[in-house]
Parts: structure tokens; sequence; C-alpha cells
């Protein structure tokens, strides 16, 4: 007993210290860091906050640097609108990546097709920033938005979409281009949650005469709702926070866009061509007030994903 309590001791201070290691490194990334990043935000953001408050800068569409009028509308609503249309695109087709990965690819195509979607992930956003700038934007701008004038141009409120100098450098491009870079992330977690379903209860399914169609509709995805929002949540909070590719393609307009041919301008857009131009104090507070902006944004968009994530696991371990 002599031999076995000190090698029992010195295994209970080693699980001690690795779970002290392994509890500040939960404190330092769930905790420290985002409010380290958040004081820092909050402390260049103050003057800017001071000086326009709240309301007034989330209304304005003022961003003058010479007269130092700035306000966050414009940069946010284009945010919002390249966000929720690249995630309109992306949904159906992640979805339909993740129902073929699951349910219909063969279990030999399997690896390949999953490995091939997910190297789209690895691939940096500057390279899909030049491939939309250089291949994307000039077919669009000479071949898809004319066409799409031309023939939707007539049609009531959707011809509204559509009107505008077909240039390619817009808000259809971009979107476009930011759907592509977020399918792998949403039909990653789609999949995950379609992988979940208990085999027991498909084949149960088909025991009663169900169809794979059947089988898909009113099992694995009611099942897997959850995980299916958490995933597009994610992927919303990817896309609000693309630079490069938005970069290239939105055109760095200050304007709202009233059409999908338009130019416009991003949170981040903003920050990476403004950032080394800001000459003021003001102008710089200003800056960092529309990044606390999107700070809050993400955080808020993960932390729901995650929530909903966690809904689906805890409902098969019940």
């Amino acid at each position: 007993m002599s031999n076995i309590n000190p090698a029992i001791k010195r295994a209970k201070t080693l699980e001690y210290v690795f779970k002290v290691i392994l509890g500040l490194a939960g404190v330092f990334i769930g905790l420290i860091l985002p409010l380290a990043i958040l004081i820092v935000l909050y402390k260049e953001a103050s003057l800017a906050i001071d000086h326009f408050g709240v309301i007034n800068f989330l209304t304005s569409t003022d961003w003058d640097p010479v007269r130092e009028k700035f306000g966050g509308l414009v940069p946010l609503v284009g945010t919002l609108i390249s966000t929720f249309l690249a995630t309109l695109i992306a949904a159906p087709i992640s979805m339909g990546i993740a129902i073929f990965l699951v349910e219909l690819s063969p279990n030999k195509l399997k690896p390949i097709f999953s490995t091939s979607i997910e190297l789209l992930a690895a691939i940096p956003s500057i390279i899909y920033g030049m491939w939309g700038f250089f291949v994307v934007a000039p077919l669009f701008g000479q071949k898809v938005e004319p066409w799409l004038q031309k023939n939707l141009g007539g049609v009531p409120i959707i011809g509204k979409l559509f009107e505008g100098s077909p240039t390619g450098v817009d808000v259809l491009t971009t979107s476009l281009v930011l759907s592509i870079m977020i399918i792998p992330f949403m039909s990653s977690v789609v999949k995950d949650a379609f992988n979940m379903v208990p085999p027991i209860m498909k084949e149960s399914a088909y025991a009663l005469g169900a169809t794979k169609w059947e089988v898909i509709k009113q099992v694995m995805i009611p099942l897997t709702a959850s995980g299916i929002a958490g995933g597009l949540i994610l992927s919303v909070g990817r896309a609000l926070g693309e630079t490069m590719a938005v970069t290239f393609l939105a055109g760095n307009v200050n304007q709202i866009p009233h059409s999908l041919l338009d130019p416009f301008t991003t949170i981040t857009v903003a920050l990476a061509n403004q950032f080394t131009e800001a000459d003021t104090a003001v102008y710089l507070s200003s800056l960092y007030y529309i990044a606390l902006i999107l700070f809050f944004m993400s955080f808020i968009i993960l932390y729901i994903s995650k929530v909903m994530l966690l809904r689906i696991e805890k409902k098969w371990k019940v």
C-alpha cells in the first residue's frame, strides 16, 4: 500500500493540475479574450459614442470625413443585405449537399465528396475575392445581369431589383461569391446533424412503406431542425465577418442599395479601405464604433447558433 498511495497521490495531483490548466484556457478563450477585445473597441470608440450617440449613429447615413459627420446605417444595412442574400442562396444548396452525402451518395464516393466540399473552406478569402473580381464580375456585368434586366426588368416589383448599370461589382455578385464561401460550413453542420438521426428511426419509416424522400422530409429534417438552424446561423456569423472577398466585389460606395445591381459597402469593407486613411480622432473612433457594432452582431449570432446546436444534442441524450 505504501508503494501505491504515492502513485495515486501523484496521479491525482497531475489530474488537478491538468484540470486547472484546461479551466484557465477555457476562461481565457471564453471570457478574458472577448472581454479584452470589447474593452479595447469600446475605449477606442468612446469618442464617437460620446459625439454621435447610439441612436443617431445607427440611423444616420452620413459618412463625410471632411465635415467629420459619421453614421453607421449604410455599412450596417449593406452588411445585413449581403449576409441575408448569401444565406438565402447557400441554405438550399447546403441542404441538398448534406442530404446527398448522408442518404444518396454511394459509400465509396462519400469521402471524396466530403473532402471536396471541406476543401472549399480551406481556400483563402482573398482567392475568392480575386476569382470573383476577375472572373465572376466580368461575366455577370457583360452577360448575366444584362440578361436579367432584359427578361425580368419589366416584371412588377421584381424588375426593381435589377435596375441600374450592370457592372458586376454590386450586391448580386458579392452575395453569390459570399454564398459559395459559406456553403462548406453550413453543409458540414447540417450533414453532422443528419448523421445524428438514429438509424432505427429511418429503418422503421422504411419498414412502414415510406419512400426515401418521405424519410428525409418527415423524419430527418424535423428531428434535426435545431441543428439545421444552428448551422444556418453559424454560417451567417461567418458571412458577417468576411472582408477580402467583399472588399473586391462590393464597390465601396457609401449608399444604401436599392437594387441588386447597385454597388454598396459593408462594415468590413469600410474598415479595410478606410482604416489607414483615418487622419482625425473622430474619423478613427467612428471606424472603431462600427467595428464594435460588428463585434456585438457576430457574438450574438454565434451564441444563438451554439444554443441551437446544444438543443439537438440534449434532445438525443433525453
